[in-house]
């Protein structure tokens, strides 16, 4: 079969559905590609690279009369009226905006395949455009800010005085939020974030950035990984917290979506209440914006100096990889479709994935497709009233609270006793060491809970070194006469030993997700 990649349509378009490298994928599942004249131009890829992938180049209508047309954008029906009969399409679609392409799809009985439509769960992460477009969205959101900010991200210190780093508030802790965490943070702001999903805390923290606690404004954990509407408390709730932190921001990054529609989270008066060069990037001015002052599409300043960014074509500002990760998920949704690696596309409706995807198929429509379960939570499971375990009252859990304190001091109480005994009755020595062992938890517990998360594989580097000190101890020990001595230093040197060589192999894995593709 042969697979079209047309020249996009849209006015001021630099995507394109395929790049040299995807092109040769392609064709190592046994596809033929054809590529329009030009239709990666703009995105930095030449005809010529592409023929060197082993695609041809063509025209408009021999590239849309392909077995199957991989785009970037929605199609449009004129565009589907250039379909083959029975052809395959494969873009970003919007079909319950947009019923009149249903009509057209249904008309040449073509197959329409959504990509915004690929379920999130574990199999199909890597054929998710949503998530690559997101992605893109948050660095470039950043990158956009810094450009209109006028300052520098991170603090300076020089002979001529001290700056002070950017404050960056981010709303919403999704995939666009968390990549322009990242960017926000590698280039030195001191970034805050909120999300109203509690479980995505963690997230944040690891990435170097600030949670903003806001317990009244935030949900239950999700059970699909996606944000629910909020209530009108939470409304208000949140209203409150957006007003103080955009205040004390020099810069905030909205990225509030909810499937698609884009709530108000900085209104007109928390904009005149901003710092005079302040910035709001609105990565959700797709859905409408989440700023009530967002103009989609342009960049405005207000009458006090805060300069809004409603860009929708984040993605297209960055065209060389946008194009290289969305034709990899293109490939990867293809690889998915075809079972054989022979170059034929097979449609299996029983696969979760790809009828999630299917618009319509040989003259029926499929859209909408039915729910698709799935589970960032694990599921309560069902019980009886007889068998659901009784919850102890407010009164209940004061006195095991309280019990609790009691045995903790019990137990602090027979440690003390056992010390002084041991200090005691034991040489003169053993005071010295003892005191060294004590300053050695100490000052390892206060370095180790204050060490940033980001910074746990550098840690685990040190502890390796650590427990190779330890090693060398109890091997240097092993030769002694005392039986006691020989046991403590046998089991001294099998911890060191697992922390050494177990913290070599997850230091290595985690390395090797950064490596590059030769």
């Amino acid at each position: 079969m042969r697979i079209g990649i047309p020249r996009e349509e849209q006015p001021g378009e630099t995507l394109v559905a395929a790049t040299p490298k995807t092109t040769a994928k392609l064709i190592a599942l046994g596809y033929d590609v054809i590529v329009e004249a030009g239709a990666g131009v703009a995105a930095k890829f030449p005809d010529e690279a592409f023929v060197q992938a082993g695609a041809s180049i063509g025209t408009s209508a021999q590239v849309w009369s392909a077995d199957v047309v991989a785009k970037v954008n929605e199609p449009s029906p004129a565009e589907v009226a250039r379909l083959a009969e029975g052809g395959t399409v494969v873009a970003r679609m919007t079909p319950d905006d947009h019923p009149e392409l249903i009509e057209a799809l249904q008309a040449k009985r073509a197959t329409g395949l959504n990509l915004l439509a690929i379920p999130r769960i574990s199999r199909a992460q890597s054929m998710d455009v949503l998530s690559t477009m997101s992605n893109i969205a948050g660095y470039r959101g950043v990158i956009e800010a810094a450009e209109a900010y006028g300052g520098m991200f991170a603090g300076q210190v020089t002979a001529a005085g001290k700056t002070q780093p950017a404050t960056v508030f981010i709303i919403g802790a999704g995939v666009a939020g968390l990549a322009a965490i990242g960017a926000a943070v590698s280039l030195g702001a001191q970034v805050r974030a909120f999300d109203v999903r509690p479980e995505v805390g963690e997230q944040i923290e690891s990435m170097g950035a600030t949670f903003v606690q806001a317990a009244a404004a935030q949900q239950q954990v999700s059970a699909d990984g996606y944000a629910q509407k909020l209530t009108e408390d939470q409304e208000a709730a949140t209203a409150r917290m957006y007003a103080q932190e955009s205040a004390k921001a020099d810069i905030v990054i909205t990225t509030a979506l909810v499937r698609g529609w884009a709530p108000t989270t900085i209104t007109a008066e928390m904009v005149a209440g901003m710092k005079p060069g302040s910035v709001i990037v609105d990565l959700a001015a797709v859905g409408g914006g989440n700023c009530e002052a967002t103009v989609p599409g342009e960049k405005v300043v207000t009458d006090n100096g805060v300069t809004i960014i409603g860009y929708t074509d984040l993605t297209s500002r960055m065209p060389a990889h946008t194009a290289q990760l969305y034709g990899t998920n293109i490939v990867n949704l293809l690889t998915l479709l075809t079972p054989g690696k022979d170059g034929q596309l097979v449609l299996d409706m029983d696969d979760v994935v790809q009828r999630a995807i299917s618009v319509t198929h040989d003259g029926q429509v499929l859209w909408p497709p039915p729910p698709v379960q799935v589970s960032a939570a694990p599921k309560a499971a069902e019980v009886s009233a007889a068998e659901k375990p009784h919850l102890p009252t407010a009164a209940e859990l004061a006195e095991q609270a309280k019990r609790k304190q009691q045995r903790l001091y019990a137990w602090f109480g027979v440690a003390a006793v056992l010390v002084g005994l041991a200090i005691t009755f034991s040489p003169a020595s053993f005071l010295g060491y003892f005191t060294v062992f004590i300053l050695a938890v100490f000052v390892g517990f206060y370095v180790i809970t204050n060490v940033s998360a980001s910074l746990h594989t550098p840690l685990m580097a040190q502890t390796n070194a650590i427990s190779g000190i330890i090693l060398v101890g109890a091997l240097l020990q092993l030769g002694s006469t005392n039986v006691l001595v020989v046991v403590l230093a046998f089991i001294a040197a099998t911890v060191a030993s697992i922390n050494i060589f177990g913290g070599f192999a997850v230091a290595g894995r985690m390395i090797s997700m950064f490596r590059k593709d030769a």
